[in-house]
């Protein structure tokens, strides 16, 4: 029998992560170490009590039924909790509260929410490649807002035309940046927000760095502007908060119908996070302390300076991040692809390629400050002779 896809599946390119990954295994059967810093997967373990709460709670009986569609009263308010301490925002966790079985199914899922065809979403580029993706499979259109270094990296408004404009719906917004290490302040979400609210545009911020700040003031968030909630919504996650990507634990929270459009959507398509995951993910919220979140972060603070000194002998020039966990390189030539691919082949370092996150991100390479000091020190001096040998 001839199976044929879905015509939508035609528009949607293979995730590149997955084809890295895939050529990395194939490399590693061949007998080569491989030192990863493409991926953004925190390589460090979540706080001590986090993992025990999990135990704790598995080990009830009553735990291992459905999580409930809209999570746990406790993990809504722990949520809550988290943004009045660490924000000033106070959230109701009944109605402006959704958790999320990680924060990318949430992305992805608030474009079938929200956007019917011929809408159009406005996505920043370079960008987390979920936002534009999510539109097409929507049937909507993305309109690229180009992010560029001279603007540090934050979008030109002005320069989005007025017939976009009347057809967009969502603005998608990512600071602190990825793939870029950029920061915004207070301020700049401001203009951004005015700018939704006179124009009827959703404004979606994904923040899940917040709390990566390597120096500096600590990251805001888009619903510390008054009145923001009116307009916007965010989504955070504790992936990078609390070292726990694999636990896929997240949250959509601000305006209630947004909130609650999405959980519509969410309880036909899942069912929920496992009990014990709410559990644990309460704790990280609760009982996490600042030092931890420091002691952290100075792990990447040095491990960012690592890469930061040794870019010079690869003949790559980058600005210095004070937040995120990426260090967005320039690459000589311009040729991303074919400098990621020479020095995974090459030099068995494999690293994201700019223009997976869109048109801008170009002439760029992508480090994260996933692996231990011993792992990139020996990757950079991989990549120092490869270019040497070059």
């Amino acid at each position: 029998m001839n199976i044929e896809l879905a015509q939508r599946l035609q528009q949607i390119p293979p995730y590149e992560f997955a084809t890295i990954g895939k050529r990395i295994r194939e490399l590693q059967v061949q007998g080569h170490k491989v030192i990863g810093l493409h991926m953004g997967s925190p390589d460090m373990p979540p706080p001590p009590a986090v993992v025990e709460a999990l135990h704790r709670s598995a080990q009830q009986p009553t735990h291992h039924g459905y999580g409930g569609f809209s999570g746990t009263p406790a993990l809504r308010q722990a949520f809550a909790g988290y943004y009045s301490r660490r924000f000033g925002v106070e959230l109701n966790p009944d109605t402006e509260v959704l958790p999320l079985i990680g924060s990318k199914e949430g992305i992805f899922n608030a474009s079938l929410a929200f956007l019917n065809e011929g809408d159009v979403a406005l996505v920043p580029d370079p960008a987390y490649p979920t936002y534009e993706i999510g539109a097409m499979t929507a049937g909507a259109q993305a309109f690229h807002m180009p992010l560029r270094e001279e603007l540090g990296f934050l979008p030109d408004l002005d320069s989005i035309p007025s017939d976009v404009l009347k057809h967009a719906r969502l603005m998608w917004i990512n600071y602190p940046n990825n793939p870029t290490g950029a920061q915004a302040t207070l301020a700049e979400l401001a203009k951004i927000v005015d700018f939704c609210r006179d124009h009827s545009i959703v404004l979606c911020s994904d923040n899940p760095y917040a709390d990566v700040v390597m120096e500096g003031d600590p990251a805001p968030s888009v619903l510390s502007v008054p009145g923001a909630k009116d307009v916007a919504v965010e989504f955070n996650s504790l992936s990078k908060t609390y070292n726990m990507a694999g636990w896929r634990v997240g949250a959509c929270v601000g305006h209630p119908t947004f909130v609650a459009g999405l959980g519509r959507l969410k309880s036909n398509i899942d069912s929920g996070l496992f009990r014990s995951i709410q559990d644990a993910a309460v704790v990280a919220m609760t009982e996490t302390s600042q030092e931890w979140i420091d002691q952290r972060n100075a792990v990447y603070r040095r491990r960012r300076d690592a890469i930061m000194q040794a870019l010079p002998a690869v003949g790559l020039t980058a600005q210095t991040p004070r937040t995120a966990i990426y260090v967005w390189a320039k690459v000589p030539g311009g040729d991303d692809r074919a400098f990621a691919a020479a020095a995974l082949e090459e030099a068995h370092v494999s690293l994201a390629p700019g223009s997976m996150y869109g048109e801008m991100g170009k002439g760029f390479v992508r480090f994260s400050l996933v692996l231990d000091e011993a792992d990139i020190a020996e990757g950079m001096e991989r990549l120092a002779a490869w270019q040497a040998r070059s």
